[in-house]
């Protein structure tokens, strides 16, 4: 093929695809050049130094994350002097940098300290000058030590380039770089919207989630306090990481035994309350189609997704669905449905959802209607990340825990709960039911629906019910979401129909499974074995459609009567305001 390009490192010959940086080449013939500031997500930045390589007849060393092969090269990654070199620069980098590993959230998960410890690095020959800058602990959700932070970029590439939020910034030259939010002010009050995905795709401990684990364990050792747990679809297949196991492994029954081990009295699924929305919002999707009226309908289930269009597109208020999140259902119907049927105080109930989510930190106290029960209705999150050390530190043999299932009336779900997880997931669980809705059909043809899955960045699709054409747009990564509200804007603007009748939003990559909160390291190969672990749980429900689990059958039954009513709307609905984008 004339694309391919021929050259050789260490001696190995290798041909790889025209384009292709020295690092990944290497990779093909199973060599690893370090690096510190390169992420597969992120355009190389070469920021770092510690990929650098020789190219035989020159002098100058090249940055393989940056560099593209061309043909006839003989690469050299390792002799003394580049190992030199590259030792080098990791002892300047320490030297910047605090020695508090034992206290830092990333030890023993740190790529820095991972990278020292291949090197045998036990001294530092340079004086140490670690600034002395106050952790910004301003947002619910995110806890920023700009003291850890060792430049490498990646949080600001991601935030302004992958999430399109510019929330993280740098300033200064030279050895004075530092990472700031926007406009030097705190996080909370930057245009930040707590997405996580600069602490998912930072290398050392700079960001991190607002940690809670202490609250919970403070919630669990309080005897008038009745303990309720929720876990989230994204979490199941995400967890095991954290105990050595291939991503996407299932352990939905596991995480359920290890909850109750750790304390609490009732462990619910949010899947089940997945299943819930599906019925809210299916039922709101159909009555404006039905009506063409406030068309799109935009999904609503992702509170960094909320927040960014509070901020920067307050005008699709009225085209937002007004379902509140899983989680935010599961919390109000714990502490009234659930509360109500076993005759227990909801003042005495704490629900601690397991999420794999940073900005659902933000979420239970987003707005009043965050307090539906006439307490906050969800206590305290925790990501996935807290839950696993919380395992750890209970001293739970996880791996070898037996399989238990969720309790009564909150616990059961259907394979479209479990697809909340994905990217599309929500599109395709609210079609399943919405076109049982539209042709009052008990079973569509079929309930996979291809079109919205897979990671393409925004995937477009034209739905026929029955003769009926619905025009749905999926978007995943917020930097991918402003395309469709525009082609909306520009509809409207022309005095044309909408092009999408329904419009599927999450804010990070992948949706849920390469979420803010989830075991770091994720990437495109990772977030595709989570996904299909998520896809097997839907596979393997006898159940499939939402309206057709019991346990939501029997909610309204015998509790809320039908979607939308006013019961629901108070429960499980929300309202919507415009945000400034800079707090004051």
């Amino acid at each position: 093929m004339s694309n391919m390009i021929k050259l050789e490192i260490n001696g190995i010959p290798v041909e790889v695809p025209q384009g292709t940086s020295i690092l990944n080449a290497a990779k093909a013939v199973h060599v690893k050049i370090p690096s510190l500031c390169y992420h597969p997500d992120l355009k190389a930045g070469a920021s770092c130094g510690i990929c650098v390589v020789r190219n035989a007849g020159s002098p100058k060393l090249l940055r393989a994350c940056c560099t593209e092969v061309a043909p006839g090269m003989k690469i050299t990654t390792h002799d003394s002097d580049i190992v030199d070199v590259r030792r080098t620069v990791l002892e300047l980098i320490l030297a910047n940098h605090p020695n508090d590993c034992l206290q830092c959230p990333r030890s023993g998960n740190c790529e820095l300290q991972k990278i020292a410890a291949d090197f045998g690095i036990r001294e530092v020959p340079f004086p140490r000058e670690v600034l002395k800058i106050p952790v910004d602990d301003s947002t619910p959700s995110l806890v920023l030590n700009q003291e850890k932070c060792i430049k490498c970029g990646r949080c600001v590439d991601v935030c302004q380039n992958m999430q399109n939020v510019w929330a993280l910034e740098f300033i200064g030259r030279g050895e004075d770089t530092r990472m700031i939010p926007a406009a030097g002010v705190k996080l909370n009050d930057s245009p930040c919207i707590k997405c996580g995905q600069c602490s998912a795709h930072c290398p050392v401990g700079a960001i991190y989630e607002n940690d809670q684990t202490r609250k919970a364990w403070d919630l669990l050792r309080d005897p008038d306090t009745v303990a309720v747990a929720q876990i989230a679809p994204a979490v199941r297949v995400a967890l095991g990481e954290a105990f050595g196991l291939k991503p996407g492994t299932l352990l939905t029954g596991k995480i359920y035994a290890a909850l109750r081990r750790l304390g609490f009295e009732k462990v619910f699924d949010t899947n089940y309350s997945a299943d819930v929305t599906i019925m809210e919002e299916a039922t709101e999707f159909v009555k404006r189609f039905t009506k063409g009226k406030a068309l799109p309908l935009i999904t609503s289930c992702c509170p960094a997704w909320t927040d960014w269009m509070e901020k920067y597109a307050p005008d699709f208020t009225e085209n937002f669905s007004s379902a509140k999140s899983p989680q935010q259902m599961l919390s109000a119907l714990a502490k009234s449905y659930w509360a109500e049927k076993n005759n227990v105080d909801p003042k005495k109930i704490a629900v601690i959802s397991i999420m794999p989510c940073t900005a659902k930190k933000y979420e239970i106290t987003r707005s009043d209607e965050m307090s539906s029960t006439g307490q906050q209705d969800t206590d305290l999150v925790l990501t996935t990340r807290e839950l696993a050390r919380m395992i750890k530190s209970a001293g739970i043999d996880f791996l070898n825990l037996p399989d238990e299932e969720a309790d009564e009336l909150l616990g059961a779900y259907s394979g479209a709960g479990t697809i909340f997880g994905v990217t599309g997931g929500v599109m395709e669980a609210a079609l399943r039911t919405a076109y049982c809705m539209v042709t009052g059909d008990d079973q569509p043809p079929s309930i996979k629906f291809d079109v919205v899955r897979g990671m393409e960045g925004v995937k477009e699709a034209e739905i026929d019910i029955k003769g009926t054409k619905v025009k749905i747009a999926v978007a995943h990564q917020m930097g991918n979401v402003e395309q469709i509200l525009n082609a909306v804007r520009a509809d409207l603007k022309e005095g044309k129909k909408p092009r999408y009748d329904f419009i599927e939003v999450m804010a990070c990559r992948g949706g849920c499974i390469g979420g803010g909160g989830q075991p770091t390291g994720a990437t495109d190969e990772i977030r595709a074995l989570r996904t299909a672990g998520i896809y097997s749980d839907d596979e393997k429900s006898v159940i499939r459609m939402s309206h057709k689990n019991p346990q939501v059958q029997a909610l309204y039954a015998d509790y809320l009567g039908k979607p939308g009513s006013e019961k629901a709307e108070k429960l499980l609905h929300t309202k919507y305001r415009k945000r400034k984008v800079y707090a004051k």
